[in-house]
């Protein structure tokens, strides 16, 4: 079967809001913040070979690309003959799901007139998973709470009650839990249906020749890309804020005709410290730079995998084997995309961005003061990098894309108060195009209570760097009653104490006496930089009512 552009287009949409709506059926159902409100989830759809074929919109990259190979593992572990329909397979191991215990991978074969024709995957982060809790402070996985291997939840439409009590035993919110696993199965399920009743509409007894036609648009365009791009290898090293030490991150990147090859040796060994990254998470975030890279205008499938491979010593950080710890393997796995970024700069230097402030991470359990428990992320953002031709955007995550949770919904959530929430002007890094400003955010916990939080931050050390001469952003900063603390450290919350977050700015983008003075004028009256910043970093002069500014004197 064959495809004309306009119908396999009409096609496309249609299967990726397919996607859209099984990620719709998760958000409105789920129970807990971290999904209902900060978007920490991701949905696919896969044809009946296991190939991804779509995912939705709203969801977070580093799950986009883990999501295949946890399919992969999953059908060698139960195979596609013995799947049945109503069956429904999960599994949270960090090295076969998305890199820590915290993420719930859910999946759901597809079934139409006795025949498997499509998976659906959907992934989540849960409240609570046992264990020590959400921290990078863990020693060893064991301790880190409840792996769960890859088994059946649903046999036949039939909930396995006594492997959802097992997970609820071990649990510290088990209605949340158990809420946030059934809002998995929903969606699956509604993205089932959806699927049959696309193939019904539109005559399919297969998704075979689609799926190939979309992977193969995708894969063709890809190398396309790829191969206009000069043959040769291209290094980075960039240091890392560690635990006691700094972490070096390496790699090298190597394009032959339309094929992409990175490998991380000379990157620092895993530490006994919750913050080591299994290789899929690495994985994902090589897929993810690429793609941005090369083919950002199309949708996320199969065929934006096949043009990379990649490398990493075993038992390195980017390739932590167990029984390394990894609850935190974000902090330092969202350093592989700006290491590849860095790297790529002098072949892609319109395409690559400077630097981002990335995000931060609170994590906080308790009891409010009505008694009612709580587990919960604070995502807060810094700002994003600069790129030729287009300033940064103020408080805006990279490379992964979550949602700061509503202040309303968030101190119901955990009887904390926010105290406010304001932009930090000058601490985005000057340039002829400027690094988005980071913000500063203070929580104080009125729950009457001890509260339990756990700090998951960067960028404390090493700056947001800029490019072709622009400037890094400022640092990040983590405050309890005033006072810094370590960013990756645990701590205990007493009633009143207030934690405050200083985000990290974004790096500029060439020369910042580049930029022009109704720019800069435009920046001091909309409170992104200072009549002291303006001089300081731009050397330029605005008057006190900001209606006039020239070039510093020397």
């Amino acid at each position: 079967m064959s495809f004309d552009p306009v119908e396999l287009g009409i096609l496309w949409d249609r299967v990726v809001s397919i996607a859209d709506e099984i990620v719709s059926a998760l958000v409105t159902t789920s129970f807990s913040t971290m999904v209902r409100e900060s978007g920490d989830l991701s949905c696919m759809l896969f044809n009946g070979d296991g190939a991804s074929l779509a995912q939705g919109n709203f969801s977070v990259p580093s799950f986009t690309g883990t999501g295949p190979p946890t399919l992969r593992h999953m059908l060698r572990r139960i195979p596609p003959d013995a799947l049945e329909p109503g069956d429904v397979v999960i599994t949270n191991d960090p090295w076969m799901g998305t890199g820590h215990l915290w993420d719930i991978n859910v999946m759901r074969p597809v079934f139409r007139k006795g025949r498997l024709v499509a998976f659906t995957l959907s992934v989540t982060h849960l409240p609570d998973i046992g264990g020590g809790g959400y921290a990078s402070t863990g020693t060893e996985v064991y301790a880190e709470g409840l792996r769960i291997p890859i088994r059946k939840l649903m046999r036949r439409g039939a909930l396995d009650e006594d492997l959802m009590e097992m997970i609820l035993a071990n649990v510290r919110l088990p209605e949340m839990v158990r809420g946030d696993i059934l809002a998995n199965i929903a969606c699956n399920e509604v993205g089932g249906r959806l699927i049959s009743e696309f193939m019904d509409e539109q005559g399919l007894d297969d998704l075979g020749p689609l799926s190939r036609a979309i992977i193969g648009r995708t894969e063709a365009a890809m190398r396309e890309r790829i191969a206009a791009l000069p043959d040769g290898t291209w290094r980075n090293s960039v240091p890392v804020e560690g635990i006691d030490a700094p972490i070096g991150l390496s790699c090298a990147v190597t394009i032959r005709g339309s094929d992409v090859a990175i490998d991380f040796t000379g990157t620092t060994p895993a530490l006994t410290r919750a913050i080591n990254v299994p290789l899929c998470y690495t994985r994902a975030f090589c897929n993810y730079a690429v793609k941005v890279l090369t083919i950002p205008e199309l949708p996320n499938n199969e065929g934006a995998a096949n043009p990379i491979s990649l490398s990493a010593p075993e038992g390195c950080i980017l390739n932590a084997v167990h029984p390394s710890p990894t609850a935190g393997r974000h902090v330092i796995g969202h350093f592989v995309a700006p290491l590849i970024f860095g790297a790529l700069a002098p072949v892609l230097p319109a395409q690559v961005q400077a630097d981002s402030g990335m995000l931060s991470q609170l994590s906080v359990r308790g009891e409010t003061r009505e008694g009612r428990g709580f587990s919960s992320l604070f995502f807060a953002a810094g700002g994003f990098g600069a790129l030729r031709g287009t300033d940064g955007r103020d408080a805006t995550p990279g490379p992964s894309n979550m949602i700061g949770s509503p202040i309303e919904i968030w101190e119901d959530a955990t009887g904390m108060t926010v105290l406010h929430k304001r932009l930090l002007p000058d601490s985005g890094g000057a340039g002829e195009w400027r690094g988005g400003n980071g913000q500063e955010i203070a929580l104080r916990n009125d729950t009457g209570r001890p509260m339990d939080a756990a700090v998951f931050s960067s960028r404390t050390e090493y700056p947001a760097q800029g490019l072709d001469g622009g400037r890094p952003g400022a640092l990040r900063d983590t405050l309890i009653n005033g006072a810094p603390v370590h960013a990756k450290g645990r701590y205990m919350l007493a009633p009143g104490d207030v934690v405050t977050t200083r985000e990290a700015g974004g790096g500029g983008h060439g020369d910042p006496a580049r930029r022009g003075l109704e720019q800069l004028l435009r920046d001091a009256r909309d409170g992104r930089i200072t009549v002291e910043g303006a001089l300081r970093d731009f050397g330029v002069v605005v008057d006190p009512g900001m209606t006039r500014a020239h070039r510093r004197r020397t």
